[in-house]
């Protein structure tokens, strides 16, 4: 009896042992070492890059619209003002999303 009583208990002694291998290191951590959470060990996104590119074209546009070698009859200063309009409208979308 106490032969298989040593047998169950060294065979419990092993698979935990054999469990705490497999475990992943990453679930693991020694108790007097404070776990990193995931949102700190990654940065956070970058907020609206689609707005953010946008914004940039826009103003690249814009730049290649001034620049321009023809009035266009009038067109070339209309653009200017609705392009100024958009880049003014998605400025105020990124503030108000603050």
């Amino acid at each position: 009896m106490k032969k298989m009583m040593s047998w169950v208990g060294v065979s419990i002694l092993v698979l935990g042992l054999a469990l705490l291998m497999v475990t992943p290191a990453s679930t693991r951590t020694p108790a007097n070492t404070p776990a990193v959470t995931a949102a700190a060990a990654t940065p956070a996104p970058e907020p609206h890059p689609e707005i953010r590119r946008a914004l940039e074209a826009l103003r690249a546009a814009r730049a290649h619209i001034k620049d321009a070698a023809h009035d266009f009859g009038g067109h070339r200063a209309e653009a200017l003002e609705k392009v100024d309009q958009a880049i003014h409208q998605l400025e105020v979308c990124m503030q108000f999303d603050r």
